[in-house]
Formats: structure tokens, sequence, C-alpha cells
């Protein structure tokens, strides 16, 4: 057996959100926020970490500086259960770090990348990332060092016998291209929300990118923020809308619906109940502060899945059977 239920690469950071901020921001004044939080970031490690919690088995791969931040990302993700042993302290570099300027209704995102921008494909172990049943990429085009040999890292997983899914997240350089066409070839499930899902698709529309993307991947997942998710597998269809809590932000629920989502997938769960899932802990992340407080409050989250029924099964570890293939 496999010694992991998933194993990921990705990225591993710190968030820093400031709530209260004042309506705009003009320059050369002391402006101020009315609290702030810092917790683990980056889109790999919250799924990395909601996964674990959820009950997978989760083996990371990441690589961060020798300094506090990469310390501090580390040990939150530790907690989780995640295998970090594969996450390499790369002397002299720095780890990233993300500020979140949190409004009600929007938000602004500055990333400081740093060690997320130079791990290559000499950081990773492929025989470690194998020795999983499912392999999962998120932040697609941070890998700015890797991003080239991604093509490779899939086609290798797929060879090996696992399932693979790919969360690319936002373009910060909004071009859209490069590798993601040589890789899709070997990707089961393809994770996006819906600005994502119509600037891959180079399409007008959200209905549009659905067409067209259903047809590049057997399994399609779009997330559509307060409107819920959206999941294609060939001509089957399924929409959900999201929970109603009490919301603190929303940092952090895409990859939380990410976790839910995979959590049922690896379980052989259908398509239905794993955008059901998906959509249940994308709601619960945004119950706390950030992408993974809610899920590190242990008595929060077990109150929180016990109270929905169609999650009392789902939310402690259970018996693995063999994935759900993603058939055409």
């Amino acid at each position: 057996m496999p010694r992991f239920d998933i194993t990921i690469v990705g990225e591993l950071n710190l968030d820093l959100i400031l709530y209260g901020l004042p309506e705009s921001l003009p320059p050369e004044r002391e402006l101020l926020a009315s609290r702030l939080t810092l917790t683990l970031g980056s889109s790999s490690a919250i799924l990395a970490h909601n996964l674990a919690v959820l009950g997978s088995g989760v083996g990371f791969l990441s690589r961060i500086g020798d300094d506090a931040l990469g310390e501090i990302s580390l040990a939150k993700l530790a907690e989780s259960g995640a295998d970090v042993s594969k996450v390499r302290r790369a002397r002299g570099s720095t780890t990233g770090l993300t500020v979140i300027l949190a409004r009600p209704e929007s938000r602004h995102i500055l990333t400081y990348p740093g060690a997320m921008f130079e791990m290559g494909f000499e950081d990773l172990d492929l025989r470690y990332l194998a020795d999983a049943r499912h392999f999962h990429v998120s932040s697609f085009y941070l890998h700015r060092a890797l991003r080239h040999r991604l093509p490779e890292v899939f086609a290798r997983m797929k060879a090996a016998g696992l399932t693979t899914s790919l969360d690319t997240n936002d373009d910060p350089d909004d071009r859209w291209d490069g590798e993601l066409d040589q890789t899709l070839p070997s990707v089961d499930v393809l994770l996006l929300n819906a600005h994502e899902a119509t600037r891959t698709a180079r399409a007008a529309n959200l209905e549009e990118a659905l067409e067209k993307l259903s047809k590049r991947t057997p399994v399609l997942v779009v997330k559509t923020g307060a409107e819920g998710a959206i999941a294609r597998r060939g001509r089957e269809e399924y929409r959900t809308r999201p929970r109603a809590v009490e919301t603190v932000d929303a940092v952090g629920a895409g990859d939380s619906f990410d976790a839910g989502f995979l959590h049922q997938f690896l379980r052989g769960a259908d398509l239905e109940r794993c955008i059901a899932f998906g959509s249940l802990a994308g709601a619960f992340s945004t119950t706390r502060p950030g992408g993974t407080e809610a899920f590190r409050d242990r008595a929060h989250f077990e109150e929180f899945f016990s109270h929905h029924s169609t999650a009392e099964a789902d939310a402690l570890p259970s018996p693995k059977p063999a994935p759900l293939q993603a058939k055409p």
C-alpha cells in the first residue's frame, strides 16, 4: 500500500491579514487597522493542512528559507499531521509572505514570493511523491523555477499509477499561458475559480469556459464564490450553493473547498458528494480568520461537522477504498 493518500508540491508561507482598514489608502499617511491575524498561508499549505485534519494521509514537499518565517510556517503545517520531512530549508533564501488587506466585500493580496520562486526540479523527491494514491499541485504560476518541468512531473505521477489534480490559482502576470497546455493531459481533476476558468479557457463568460475546459480534463470543478460551485465529468454536472454560516473572512475558502472535495474523491465518493463536501469545508473555513484557523479549533471543527448531517460520517478518518476513477 502507498504511504500517503496524497502528496502535494507547493508553496509554504504565512498570511498576515489586516482587518478594519480605511476605505481609501492615501500615500504618506499612517493608516490604522483594527486587528490582525498571522496564520498559515499559501494555497498548497492550506490544502495540505486541512486535508490532514479531515483525515487524509498527506505528504508535503516545498522549499522555505532558513529564517523564522519558514520555521513558523513549517511548525503550523506539521501540527495538522501532514508529513513535512521533505520540505527543504534553503540556506540564504527568504521564506515568502502574503499580506492581505481584508474588507467585507473585497480584498487586496500582496505576496512576496521568496523561496517559492526558487523551488526547482532538483528540490523534488519523485520516489516520495509517487508513494501515494494521488498527486496534487497548487499555485501553478508561482512555481517559476519548476513550472517548465511540471508537465514531466505530472506525466511521471500518472505513469506511476496515481490520479492527479491541479489548482492553478491566479497568474500574477495575467498571461495564462506557458506550460499549462502541456500539463493538462496528465491532470484528472482541474480545480479553478470562475475568473481563473474564464482566463484559462480564453472565454467570454463562465458557461463558455465550462464547455471548453470540460473537454480538456476528465473532472472539472469551478468555484463560484457566493454562488457555490460547479463540477463536470463528461455529461454529468452538479451545482451546489454554499452553506449559510457566520463569515469572518473568505481567505483560503477555495483551498479548503479543494481539501473537502479531494478528501471525498480519495475515498471513492461520487461527484455529487465530492462537491457537496467541498462546499461544506469551504464554508467552514470562513468561520475563522485565514484558511486554517477553523480547522485548528478541534472543538469548533467537531461541532460544525456533527451539526451538518451530510458530513457526519466524513469529519473523522475512515477506511480508504480505491479512489474514484477520473473517467471521461
